[in-house]
């Protein structure tokens, strides 16, 4: 066993093997069978930007104290200057209040600004801050909700509010921006390079999410906002909606001689979305004229979704003296999204239809009739339902000249349960129905035109029934008309956080800083799925019961209007309510197979974080520098709960399982920021930082099967007796050690351009596909004694676990350009145009140790770009923004909404909007404003095998509209 990974023998099998003769035993019993204050030190007490800001020669930046960073832009002016500066709102005041985070932050940063009260530039956060150099989104449903950063997905990389890291809704880490209201933040900030008071920073970044502070405002503000919305696609399913809106106000205030303010947020939303779905399940052949590549199969849907989100934020600050400062943040949100599927899976090549009249092109059947096919039509309904809510206290005391301590606690929790409901007709059980005649002709766009003979909507013939005969419980076949998954998900942090932080005197070495932090996250997540069939009599929906194999739709399903699927040539499908057919004409049985017991597990994870830092402030060679030198020592100690399933013949056994690993990292970072010229920056960064693997790879439960088939069958490898899959609680975080460096110029008038380029060394990057073999002597007690013999006599008891482990290792090299340019700063003429663009090259090359070829990342494209054209004067504004990226790998929800990756085309998404706001008279604060987005219709599509014309995936969302008012008094 010397080739078995050491830290997977030795601690992740631990549970394994006590688990497993666990099992064995029962089989035998049983008879054998902060504010954080600034980013990165969320502890400052000082805000953010004001809206408004004064355009002029950019002098070099007042030096911030220890811990101030993007809070350090409210010195831009909210107020013409007493020397005559132009006050500029809007679009312009954003990117100025960016472009001084940036200048004066000594890590590489890029920020977005709301360009008033509750209004952020895009529609949506993730919108936003895809327009930042490096950063792309993957849109989901039509929507830009995952992150990625430099190449590297969403997993990568950290979300704080306010400095304080966040926990999701989604599966995973990754946060899905769609929980957070737009409305509510004042700056988005993405660090690029590390600090050590930055805690929890990701690898490829940290994206932190600002909310205004009142004290720093001119004054009371109330603002009010309404927006409609329209989706360019009709209603592509009778029961849904093509309009939505979205609204927001917004209150903040001053009292007790401006020492006490308050901000309160509310908001709602309601997002249509219509989507035309297309899924391959693949391609049969080789692609060659006598064995082409021929259709396996289709699953072409109509989707329509509504999400309905409404949120509350609070926000109270005291700042009674210079020595005490105290500010409570409370942010909730609360969503439901509704989806409503219809479609037809047609099994073709893969299965067992006869092809006849095959055209050939290239190596593809760009037509073909199939006959004796047995299609699955499907009418789903999905809901999702999660909650947010976020807590934050911070206090910062003064406790002598120049030192200070801050305390910082705070409290985030997500919950998120789904109902996913899958109905099924067909012509009868198991392929005994009518068949029908397909005939499939390939379009440009690589999608298939799919032309049937049979009536899909004629309820005489088609019935609720399992009409593949795909039901299977792991022991006998069940009639399964549908299928039912039920996951919920609880995900909870909590941290405590103090520091202390000095200043120095008549020294280079300006300050410093000591702190730790200790936080407690806990992920539950709870997997219940059911087996639906026709009611009638049997038991657990069995076939064997006497389950009745189809059953009547009920007429009082039928919604009338039958869907045509006639973008993919299908004249018409059956429409029915799925929520009523649930109700009142299918049965439920639990789903007991091992591979579902399994997946419920819990993961808890202590972190005790301790960190120093010198800040560094002066004079070098006559070069103004910036910078701060530190370390993190971090001390983690991950467990998962969960549980071991085994089946063996006929019986399922499980057993508990309870896992504890810890681990000390030590994370080193330096950064420094040069000033060689007038506005003219040279930014350095060197660190050591870690994220830690997706939390369903870090669980103890494993699935493991027995099978005494395989008993001598030789090539023993591929015929195992025993194996087990599962996560692995023993994985460590992945490390990166990063070098970062960015020149920087800033403009007279506004303005600048920075180049970046970056490098990372990946180490312990994690290989979620690692097979390794493992001694399974534990369970030779579940076999015959004769079984036993034989499975020693041929060495069978060392089965294969299929398992998460540290076994990759890579580079990461790329380079990044940004242009901000007011055309003022080029001619007086052009006051009020300009332009913001960006571009990202990045180049990755990761390994895992049991595969020479190289992987592709998930998230990451090699190429991605965004430029912003904008005219702003007299109170009109005009903006279009162009997104593009290169290919990537995208991730898919796939079976049981189990993640897949897929290869997505290159995409290119332009944005728009218009407004204008009153300048003077009794409509002064009113503004009115047009959006499009998603104005190049561009579809999402993945394929392949590197092959574009082998097309998995075409979801065109369609163009989304927008209308809008503000008032702001």
């Amino acid at each position: 066993m010397s080739h078995i990974d050491s830290r997977f023998s030795k601690r992740a099998l631990i549970a394994l093997r006590s688990s497993t003769v666990a099992i064995g035993s029962i089989l035998l019993v049983t008879g054998g069978a902060a504010f954080a204050q600034e980013a990165p030190n969320p502890q400052s007490p000082t805000a953010n930007p004001p809206a408004a800001a004064t355009v002029n020669a950019p002098a070099p930046a007042a030096e911030p104290t220890p811990n101030q960073d993007a809070a350090q832009a409210q010195t831009v002016q909210n107020a013409v200057a007493d020397d005559g500066d132009i006050v500029v709102t809007g679009i312009r005041a954003s990117l100025a209040n960016s472009a001084k985070i940036k200048r004066d932050s000594t890590l590489i940063v890029d920020s977005v600004s709301a360009e008033d009260v509750g209004k952020l530039p895009d529609v949506s956060i993730a919108d936003s801050l895809a327009r930042l150099p490096g950063v792309t989104a993957q849109r989901l449903e039509g929507r830009d909700q995952r992150l990625s950063i430099r190449g590297l997905g969403p997993d990568f990389s950290t979300t704080l509010l306010n400095g304080r890291e966040q926990v999701t809704v989604g599966d995973n880490r990754g946060v899905e921006y769609d929980q957070y209201p737009s409305e509510f933040f004042r700056n988005v900030n993405v660090y690029k390079s590390a600090d050590a008071s930055l805690i929890a920073a990701g690898i490829s970044g940290t994206v932190d999410l600002r909310m205004l502070r009142p004290l720093d405002q001119p004054g009371r503000v109330f603002a009010i906002n309404a927006r409609g919305q329209m989706n360019g696609i009709d209603n592509l399913n009778p029961d849904s909606s093509r309009y939505g809106y979205r609204g927001s106000a917004t209150y903040i205030d001053k009292f007790a001689d401006n020492t006490l303010g308050i901000a309160i947020g509310v908001s709602a939303t309601q997002t249509p979305s219509q989507d035309e779905r297309y899924n391959a399940w693949g391609y049969s052949g080789s692609g060659t004229a006598a064995d082409p590549y021929v259709l396996g199969g289709a699953k072409p849907y109509v989707q329509s979704n509504e999400l309905r989100r409404y949120g509350a934020v609070g926000t109270v600050e005291w700042e009674p003296s210079d020595s005490f400062h105290s500010t409570f943040d409370a942010l909730y949100s609360n969503f439901t999204e509704e989806q409503r599927l219809r479609g037809i899976e047609f099994p073709l090549g893969f299965s067992d239809p006869v092809k006849s009249g095959i055209a050939v092109t290239n190596g593809f059947a760009t037509a073909t009739t199939f006959s004796n096919v047995f299609a699955v039509q499907r009418n789903d309904y999905n809901k999702r339902t999660a909650e947010n809510l976020s807590l934050g206290w911070n206090n910062d005391f003064k406790i002598a000249d120049s030192v200070h301590l801050n305390v910082d606690a705070s409290w985030s929790r997500a919950t998120r349960t789904d109902f996913l409901l899958e109905t099924n007709t067909g012509t009868g059980y198991q392929k005994s129905g009518a068949a029908d005649r397909v005939t499939v002709t390939q379009n440009a766009n690589g999608t298939y035109k799919i032309v049937p003979t049979l009536d899909y909507t004629n309820t005489n013939i088609f019935k609720l029934t399992d009409p593949q005969g795909w039901g299977y419980n792991g022991t006998q076949p069940v009639v399964q008309s549908g299928f039912l998954n039920q996951p919920s998900f609880k995900d909870d942090l909590k941290s405590l956080r103090a520091s202390l932080n000095g200043e120095f005197e008549g020294s280079v070495v300006k300050g410093w800083e000591v702190g730790g932090n200790f936080s407690r996250r806990e992920k539950t997540s709870a997997y219940t799925s059911y087996f639906l069939c026709p009611k009638g009599a049997g038991t657990g929906c069995t076939l064997a019961s006497g389950t009745p194999r189809t059953g009547n739709v009920p007429a009082e399903a039928l919604l009338g209007t039958n869907i045509p699927l006639t973008y993919l040539g299908i004249p018409a499908m059956l429409t029915y309510d799925p929520l009523y057919v649930y109700n009142n004409a299918l049965n439920a049985a639990f789903d007991g197979r091992p591979s579902a017991l399994v997946r419920d597990n819990r993961v808890i994870e202590n972190v005790y974080t301790g960190y120093a830092k010198l800040n560094i402030d002066g004079e070098l060679g006559g070069k103004a520098i910036k910078g701060a030198l530190g370390v993190q020592v971090i001390r983690s100690e991950q467990r998962s709960v969960g549980q071991i399933a085994s089946l063996v013949g006929s019986t399922v056994v499980v057993a508990p399982a309870d896992q504890t690993e810890k681990y000390t990292n030590v994370l080193p970072s330096a950064t420094f920021s040069v000033e060689l010229v007038d506005n003219g920056y040279v930014k350095m960064g060197a660190s050591q930082t870690m994220v830690r693997p997706r939390l369903d790879q870090e669980r103890v439960t494993q699935d493991v099967s027995v099978n005494p088939a395989n008993i001598g069958i030789r090539p023993i490898a591929s015929n195992p007796v025993f194996t087990s899959t599962g996560g692995n609680v023993a994985l460590r975080p992945y490390q990166s050690t990063n070098i970062d460096l960015s020149f920087e110029k800033y403009f007279d008038g506004g303005g600048y351009v920075a180049l970046s380029g970056y490098f990372k060394n990946l180490t312990d990057f994690v290989d979620p596909n690692n097979s390794l073999p493992y001694d399974f002597s534990g369970l030779l007690a579940t076999l015959t004694p004769a079984q036993q013999q034989a499975v020693i006599a041929n060495g069978q008891q060392i089965g294969v676990v299929s398992t998460p482990a540290n076994t990759g290792r890579g580079n990461i090299l790329g380079v990044e350009a940004t242009i901000s340019l007011p055309f003022k700063a080029i001619t007086s003429a052009l006051d009020g145009f300009g332009i913001f663009a960006s571009g990202n090259y990045t180049d990755s090359t990761i390994r895992y140790a049991n595969s020479p070829a190289a992987i592709t990342l998930p998230g990451l494209s090699d190429w991605t770009g965004s430029g912003t054209i904008y005219f702003e004067k007299w109170g009109f504004q005009a903006r279009a923004n162009y997104r593009y990226r290169s290919s990537f790998l995208a991730e898919i929800a796939g079976l049981s909404a189990n993640p897949e990756y897929r290869t997505s085309k290159a995409e290119g998404i332009l944005d728009a909007q218009v407004g204008y706001e009153f300048q003077e008279g009794f409509l002064q604060g009113l503004s009115i404003l047009a959006q499009a987005k998603n104005l190049t219709d561009r579809p999402f599509i993945t394929y392949q095998n590197g092959d574009e014309r082998q097309i998995r995936d075409y979801q065109r969302y369609g163009r989304d509209y927008y209308i809008g008012v503000t008032y702001k008094f």
